[in-house]
This record gives structure tokens, C-alpha cells and sequence, in this order.
């Protein structure tokens, strides 16, 4: 089977926000799948603050997007002709599928999803990349104990509002900061956090006091910049920083400065370790199926902001994600 796809491509890297320049759509005509692969039609694709450093040509922890390259996203699909006896035609899957409608990828990078457990935008936010995200970074990279003060920044996201319902259910304090009423209000209201801050009210350090007198424990940093330093302010003796990503300094046109207040790990006798997802992957088994039997039994709330539109949406979209308007994981219809 050949099909025409409609795909986004990356025309120039962007300084700053990326804006239209930055894209182009092209439709191209794809081979029919050779041995090992999958032809697979994409119904979801995943929108995250990474994408923004994937499109710079720097070295990081995967090369960058190439300038007329498609430009690189998980999603989720059904297989529509597979030449790999582990997939079948109509069988759900997710995978690094690109923003495209269709896409021919090598089988051993897709991975089956049941769509019983959890809807497809669900497979993209707590049982995809973001919700791995939390479950490793809180449980193995701060190594969250029963009790503790846990401090979440972007936490009305797809990975922070994982990350304190998961300390939550260990019987930790939560307190989460997000920009906004309506996001403050959900974290408490309906995720169950002890306190929510809304970081464009006031003074951060102060109203971080406010919510953990007795000092942080954990820090969940999705955020760097000055809630990063303000956090620094606010740790306990032995509290544990895990850096998952730093959005407020994606868009950059100058050099970052790194944070002021890092004495304070020698103070507290504190860490700040940085990590990536990828290193768990040969555990993602067990994430899924804590966080499915939490979706399933009602303790995890899983919440996704979906914007209907194809691949043409794209560029918009994307930059919702560094507006604040999205609450929960975004996920784009194809």
C-alpha cells in the first residue's frame, strides 16, 4: 500500500519563539512499508516543551531536528499494512511518528497500546512519555519518601500534575506552582494538592514559605529560571532536586544565567540531579501499570487539552505550550 502524507517539516531554526518561517507542510508520497516495518495512519500526536530545544542545532541528548527534516513527535495510530509479524492492520500503537498523518516506521520503535486501559491522548500524557516522566524522576531520581514536602513547578502540566498526585498517594504534602486561578484552583479543587501557587501573583520565594514552612523536601523543577532560585531558597537539610526541564528559558535569545541561590545545596546538604526518561525505558512496563491501575481505580486524574486540526494546527498549537494556555498534557488530533 502507498499513500500521500501530509507532514510538517522544519524550513528554518527559529530565533526565539518559532513562527510560521519556521514550518512548511508538504505532501509526499510514501513507499509501501519494507520488511520490518509498519505503515501506520496517526489519529494523536504529542505536543511537548522539548520540542522547542529539539530545534536547536546544539548538542544534546538527541541530535537536533534537521532544517527539511519532518519534525520529530511521538503519537499514537493504527496500523494500516504491517511487514512484521508483531503488528497487525487495525492494531493500536504509539511510537516517534513525527507530525504527519501518515508514517512508515521500523517496528521495533512502535510499541502496542491497549485502548481499553485508556484512551489514545491518554497514551500520549500519564501512560506516555510525560507520565514516565514523573514516575521515574519522583520515585528513582529524587527518591521521594513517605512524608516528605514536595514542591512541583509547571505543575497544571502534562508531567507536573502527574508528579503530585503521585506524592499525594504516598502521603506526601503537595504544593504545586502554576500561572493562573483556574490552574491553582484544579490543583487543589480536583488533584488533591495540599497548596498551589500562582507564580504570576507576588512574591514566589515568600509565597513558597507560606505553602512549606518547615522547607522542601522535594523539588520538581519543569520550570528553571527564577522558580528554580526561589526553590533553592526553601529546601530542608537533605531535600533532593530533580531537573526535568527548564521551559522558561526555552525561547532564549540570550545566554541563561544558571541560578543564583545553588550554595544553598551545600547549606542543606541538598542534591539537584538532572535526568532523562530515556534511561528507564527497559522499565516503562512498570510505570504503565501503576498509573493504569491508579486512572482505573480513580486516584490519578489523567487530563488532556486536545485541539482538533491535523498537522496544519501544528505550528499554533506548539505555541501554546509556552503561553501557558494548555492545562494537562497537550495532544493535537490528526
Amino acid at each position: 500500500m502507498t499513500v500521500t502524507a501530509r507532514r510538517v517539516h522544519l524550513a528554518q531554526r527559529p530565533v526565539g519563539l518559532p513562527d510560521a518561517s519556521t514550518w512548511s507542510v508538504r505532501e509526499t508520497r510514501l513507499d509501501a512499508p519494507g520488511e520490518g516495518e509498519v505503515l501506520v495512519k496517526v489519529t494523536h500526536l504529542s505536543l511537548d516543551p522539548a520540542m522547542r530545544g529539539w530545534l536547536n542545532d546544539v548538542k544534546s541528548y538527541v541530535p537536533p531536528v534537521g532544517v527539511d527534516e519532518v519534525m520529530r513527535a511521538g503519537g499514537v495510530g493504527e496500523v494500516l499494512e504491517s511487514r512484521d509479524p508483531r503488528f497487525s492492520v487495525g492494531d493500536p500503537v504509539s511510537g516517534m511518528l513525527g507530525i504527519a498523518d501518515h508514517a512508515v516506521v521500523k517496528a521495533d520503535e512502535l510499541t502496542p497500546i491497549d485502548l481499553s486501559v485508556a484512551g489514545p491522548a491518554t497514551w500520549l500524557g500519564a501512560l506516555g512519555m510525560p507520565g514516565m516522566t514523573a514516575w521515574f524522576g519522583l520515585f528513582d531520581v529524587a527518591r521521594l519518601q513517605d512524608g516528605d514536602t514536595v514542591l512541583v513547578s509547571g505543575a497544571a502540566g502534562a508531567v507536573g500534575s502527574v508528579v503530585g498526585q503521585l506524592a499525594k498517594a504516598r502521603g506526601c504534602t503537595v504544593v504545586g506552582i502554576a500561572g493562573g486561578p483556574e490552574k491553582t484552583a484544579w490543583l487543589t479543587d480536583e488533584l488533591g494538592f495540599d497548596a498551589a501557587i500562582d507564580y504570576r501573583q507576588g512574591d514566589l520565594n515568600r509565597a513558597i514559605k507560606e505553602a512549606a514552612p518547615k522547607g522542601v523536601d522535594v523539588y520538581f523543577d519543569n520550570v528553571g529560571g527564577e522558580t528554580l532560585d526561589a526553590a533553592l531558597r526553601n529546601l530542608r537539610r537533605g531535600a533532593r532536586i530533580a531537573i526535568c526541564g527548564a521551559i522558561s528559558t526555552y525561547n532564549a535569545t540570550e545566554p541563561v544565567p544558571g541560578p543564583a541561590n545553588y550554595m544553598s545545596l551545600l547549606v542543606n546538604r541538598a542534591s539537584m540531579t538532572g535526568f532523562l526518561v530515556f534511561d528507564y525505558a527497559d522499565r516503562y512496563g512498570e510505570a504503565v501499570e501503576g498509573m493504569g491501575a491508579m486512572i482505573a481505580d480513580g486516584s490519578l486524574v489523567a487530563r488532556e487539552h486536545v485541539v482538533e486540526g491535523g498537522v496544519d494546527a501544528f505550528p499554533d498549537t506548539l505555541l501554546m505550550l509556552f503561553s501557558g494556555a494548555n492545562t494537562g498534557k497537550l495532544v493535537l488530533t490528526v
